[in-house]
């Protein structure tokens, strides 16, 4: 099985590289990545400049650097750089969670919706932030899932969005299935000024937490946020279809 990995940290982050020596248990893999940091580009591409693509030996396997966005390099990967359509493409592992509306903006998760696009089988992975990353725990749970979900029957191009809580694997209670959390981050900004007088700003949001459930069991149809938040692995399929197929219906009777 050929297996795309790729991220928006950058072709040379750690969460790609203990990805990459995990999920090659399963296939050859071969990586395309962004050479410079892109988090937070969501599912931009390069329309306006040409992409360049460097291809080195990495750790036993084809490294594709291209100097575009994770859309870019999943795109080019597909299109040009791979010898043969991936059966998997893998996204992460990302510094930082991608739950609730961090999906909107996710480069990992965009390079597991354009692999859904293909209708390959996708999954973004994200390890919540700490000072001591545990990337081969995150990894090895990853893969984990990974194999579980491709044994799915279903054709439909669905893309699972992974987040694992910074614990010990030992605390990890668990793995849930979950729903993307519908309340948005509380935004704020930081007001600066530079040395020149002039005001900027930081954007410092507070993502969505769900602490109202029991934390001693699941609700019923768990949040991502709430998962990750109670010690459980959460994964959510997602797909590109933006339709509120509920408000199509009503409009339709509207308009007519």
């Amino acid at each position: 099985m050929l297996i795309l990995v790729t991220n928006d940290d950058g072709v040379r982050a750690p969460g790609l590289w203990a990805l990459v020596r995990e999920i090659r248990r399963l296939g050859d893999v071969v990586v395309a990545a962004p050479s410079a940091q892109k988090s937070a580009i969501s599912s931009s591409i390069t329309i306006y400049t040409p992409l360049l693509a460097a291809r080195r030996r990495e750790e036993g396997c084809d490294v594709h650097s291209v100097d575009g966005t994770t859309a870019d390099a999943v795109k080019l990967a597909f299109c040009e750089l791979l010898p043969e359509r991936p059966q998997l493409v893998v996204s992460g592992i990302n510094f930082g969670l991608n739950t609730g509306s961090n999906v909107l903006y996710s480069g990992t998760v965009a390079g597991a919706l354009e692999a859904a696009l293909y209708s390959v089988p996708a999954f973004a992975v994200s390890l919540e932030a700490t000072d001591d990353p545990q990337w081969s725990v995150a990894a090895r749970m990853a893969r984990t899932i990974v194999q579980k979900l491709l044994r799915r029957h279903s054709k439909e191009p669905v893309a699972f969005n992974v987040n694992i809580p910074a614990r010990p694997a030992s605390r990890i209670r668990g793995t849930l299935a979950t729903v993307t959390e519908p309340e948005p981050h509380a935004d704020s900004y930081e007001r600066r000024q530079d040395p020149r007088g002039r005001t900027y700003y930081w954007l410092r949001g507070t993502p969505a937490r769900r602490d109202d459930a029991e934390s001693n069991g699941a609700p019923e149809t768990p949040t991502d946020a709430w998962a990750v938040a109670h010690g459980y692995v959460s994964v959510t399929p997602i797909r590109r279809d933006l339709t509120d197929h509920g408000a199509l219906k009503e409009a339709k009777k509207l308009l007519t």
